[in-house]
């Protein structure tokens, strides 16, 4: 029971902070922060678009038919960059997204110029929205009390002997 009350007192408390920070526009502006193209050597003229904002990647592929993918940048759990040799020769590189709560588990952005620079900015924009939305790492992962440790989708409270007497 003591685990139930401390669970709720810091969802109170979480969602008290989170309705304060709302009214600060700061995040919520609809602006671009970086968009890009997947690039062909050195041009961009590759039929997939990349563009952050609003706590968001979204990612626009195809030339007649286009799919529109998003993610919210806090489910992003880590960050590579790849560069074959080729790709160090024209200044791109490859960007994986590694996330542990979206269908797609690995984002990947191709053929990015000045990769290593978009990988700093992306981790700078992940851990800010995570500040934003008060998420910490152990949303991703099982553990601790209040979660669903048997998989059926239902949050499993656990008891001392002391709670249940």
């Amino acid at each position: 029971m003591h685990c139930l009350k401390r669970t709720l007192r810091n969802f109170r408390k979480h969602y008290a902070e989170r309705d304060r920070r709302m009214n600060q526009t700061e995040y919520q502006q609809n602006e671009i922060i970086w968009q890009d193209r997947k690039h062909v050597m050195w041009f961009p003229i590759g039929f997939e678009k990349y563009t952050v904002r609003n706590g968001r990647i979204y990612i626009n592929r195809g030339l007649l038919t286009t799919v529109s993918d998003q993610t919210l940048l806090y489910r992003i759990t880590d960050i590579q960059l790849r560069r074959t040799l080729g790709q160090k020769i024209f200044g791109t590189g490859t960007i994986v997204l590694v996330s542990k709560v979206d269908a797609d588990h690995e984002i990947v952005l191709k053929n990015i110029k000045n990769s290593e620079d978009v990988v700093n900015m992306l981790s700078d924009l992940i851990e800010h929205a995570r500040r934003y939305k008060n998420v910490v790492g152990k949303e991703f992962y099982s553990s601790g009390c209040g979660l669903d440790h048997d998989g059926d989708y239902d949050i499993d409270f656990e008891f001392d002997d002391d709670d249940n007497s």
